[in-house]
């Protein structure tokens, strides 16, 4: 089992910056790659970015590309979503998962999921 717990979320306005983290625990944190999704309001849950277990190569959706930047400290156990030019469409709840998968961009390629945490982007 993998234990993961998101911090960081809140409410910001458009244009600002903000910075998720999402510490693991249980299994070995470098087994698995990470990712990060967001599911807002009536909507389904969407890709945002994925991070391989060395953290050389990142994936981003278009949405996003540009903008955030997803990164791990292996020795902390901890991954993290720097969201730069935030934008009202960005407010959603933000989940990081595990997975053992390269570069997966569906919910379906991880396993582990954390419990969230809310972002909400005001004008």
């Amino acid at each position: 089992q993998v234990q993961l717990v998101e911090s960081g979320g809140g409410l910001v306005q458009a244009g600002d910056s903000l910075r998720l983290s999402c510490a693991a625990s249980g299994r070995t944190f470098t087994n698995y790659a990470m990712g990060w999704f967001r599911q807002a309001p009536g909507k389904e849950r969407e890709f945002v970015a994925t991070i391989t277990w060395s953290g050389v190569i990142t994936k981003y959706s278009d949405s996003v590309k540009g903008r955030f930047t997803i990164s791990r400290d292996n020795a902390k156990n901890t991954v993290y979503l720097q969201m730069n030019s935030l934008k009202l469409e960005d407010t959603a709840v933000y989940y990081c998962a595990a997975g053992v998968t390269y570069l997966g961009a569906n919910a379906n390629s991880y396993t582990y999921w954390g419990q969230g945490t809310q972002v909400t982007v005001s004008s």
